[in-house]
């Protein structure tokens, strides 16, 4: 017998599709109170609040050279 893992939104929920949603971290300054994730689609994720982190590491060759 096969199983399938059903992912959920925690904010609304309604189930997220096949590659789609994201996973939101959350991290205490405070290590003692360690930190909480969260599942959530794509509609949820767009709404929270914050900003895009850029990508660390070096840039590609070809990005580079524009």
């Amino acid at each position: 017998m096969a199983r399938k893992t059903v992912l959920v939104c925690d904010n609304c929920g309604s189930e997220v599709g096949e590659g789609k949603g994201a996973t939101l971290r959350l991290n205490y300054t405070d290590a003692r109170r360690g930190s909480k994730q969260a599942d959530l689609c794509d509609n949820c994720a767009g709404q929270m609040p914050g900003r895009a982190a850029a990508r660390r590491g070096r840039r590609p060759k070809a990005a580079s050279a524009a």
